[in-house]
């Protein structure tokens, strides 16, 4: 931009320069050729009463000599005589003795004057003013030096003047977008001190202003979101009382369990929405302090079937409850993923609880997990109504049948590529969802976890039982 702006000042400066400079060097030139011609034509007429008085040779030479030193006057007599030396040709002289009028006309040497002077008895003398060429041309590229110069300088000037300005400019707009992609990228407390033309000083106190507006909006969100989260335990307080009422029973034991975990969430939740905004998220360096980083690649991850495998002990005993049959699938190669379990265990819950939630008791649904590649798919059908409005379901805090839209905006938080929903064999909806699968493995795989799943493999796969 600072390049652009001097261009189109240079280009602007020299035409101005131009469409003056052009026109004055020529009236430098016409007044410099007036100058001597007016001086030569005073010469001229400053002989005629000489010539009034008397036509003899010496005495007009005698004058001739007076007014004009350097020999350029010249007189043709009314007898033929010559004083001086004449430049202009017979036929020049002949006609303004004739029409009796003065002739100014461009010979070789220069430029000369032709006046004639009538004398008694019809008589006709003719004075000739010469100048010559350089003197015409004498001062005009001096000045034509000096205009040349101050063009330069006004040129220059401008240019100077126009790469200050746009330098200006550039470190206003350049400032500016340096503190949208600070906010964009996360960093609330970016301001900017509005400097430029008036345009950009009026840009930069409207981002200012923005910036505060959406610091404000956020720290209501938090603020609710950590209100709301807290309203919630109110109800959990009762489930606790209601699982320690159950307590020995296999009832009991899973909505203890159930709560705990709940309690948990909510507990990360307030914790989070109350940490300062410009901070990073509160836990998220215990979490991956506490997560598993041996075997990822250096980077916190699971084995995507174990986790399912654990959640879906879990669903099956709803699912027996409700009456639905569950079809259980997952390969028996590893697994592994860069996604941390409970992103994955979330991803899961909102797609089976999405399920549970939007079809009849009764309606099968299936969870496969399968390895490609690059990618670890989980896939969820049901024999429900499916979803007659995909491109809208996969859209946050859109409410499809009822939902509150974000159960596949938290599958589609973890995964590698857009959330796939489309039509499951079953006739329902089928959800897919891919995660890129980690790069390395260690051999050892012991574990409890580890021997359950083994335990439970059979040819070709095994089952995901509750």
């Amino acid at each position: 931009m600072r390049r652009t702006l001097t261009g189109i000042a240079l280009a602007a400066t020299a035409m101005v320069a131009l469409s003056f400079l052009i026109p004055l060097a020529m009236l430098v030139r016409e007044q410099a050729r007036d100058r001597v011609t007016t001086a030569a034509e005073q010469r001229a007429a400053a002989l005629s009463p000489v010539l009034a008085l008397t036509t003899r040779t010496q005495e007009v030479r005698q004058a001739v000599f007076e007014l004009d030193p350097a020999g350029r006057l010249a007189v043709r007599l009314p007898d033929g005589g010559r004083v001086g030396v004449l430049h202009a040709d017979a036929d020049a002289l002949d006609g303004a003795a004739r029409d009796r009028a003065t002739v100014a006309l461009e010979v070789p040497e220069g430029w000369v004057y032709l006046q004639p002077v009538v004398l008694p008895a019809d008589r006709v003398a003719v004075v000739e003013a010469f100048v010559p060429g350089e003197e015409l041309e004498r001062g005009v590229l001096v000045s034509w030096g000096v205009m040349l110069l101050v063009a330069a300088g006004l040129v220059g000037g401008s240019v100077l003047v126009a790469d200050r300005l746009g330098a200006r400019v550039v470190r206003s707009s350049r400032s500016l977008s340096e503190a949208a992609l600070a906010l964009g990228s996360g960093d609330l407390e970016v301001r900017v001190e509005p400097d430029g033309p008036p345009e950009l000083q009026e840009a930069g106190a409207a981002f200012n202003t923005m910036a505060d507006r959406v610091v404000r909006l956020l720290a209501l969100e938090r603020e609710l979101v950590a209100d709301l989260s807290h309203r919630l335990r109110t109800p959990l307080t009762a489930l606790f009382l209601e699982a320690e009422r159950l307590e020995g029973t296999p009832d009991g034991r899973r909505i203890a369990v159930a709560v705990g975990a709940l309690e948990e969430q909510l507990t990360e939740i307030i914790t989070t929405a109350r940490a300062p905004l410009a901070a990073a998220p509160a836990g998220a360096g215990a979490k991956a302090g506490s997560a598993r980083t041996s075997g990822y690649g250096g980077h916190a991850g699971c084995d995507l079937a174990e986790v399912v495998l654990e959640r879906m002990e879990f669903w099956s005993v709803l699912a027996q409850q409700q009456g639905r049959s569950c079809e259980r699938y997952a390969t028996p190669r590893p697994t592994p993923v860069r996604v941390e379990e409970d992103e994955v265990a979330a991803v899961l819950d909102a797609l089976v609880g999405n399920v549970f939630r939007h079809t009849p008791q009764g309606t099968a649904f299936g969870v496969r997990v399968e390895r490609t590649e690059d990618r670890v798919v989980l896939t969820v059908d049901d024999a429900g109504p499916g979803v007659a409005r995909p491109d809208r379901a996969r859209t946050r805090g859109v409410s499809v049948g009822g939902s509150s839209g974000l159960g596949l905006d938290i599958a589609g938080r973890s995964a590698v590529e857009p959330v796939e929903i489309g039509r499951a064999p079953m006739g329902g909806a089928r959800v897919r969802v891919a995660f890129a699968l980690a790069g390395a493995r260690p051999a050892d795989r012991s574990g409890a976890a580890a021997d359950r799943r083994t335990g439970r493999r059979r040819a070709g796969g095994h089952p995901l039982s509750g």
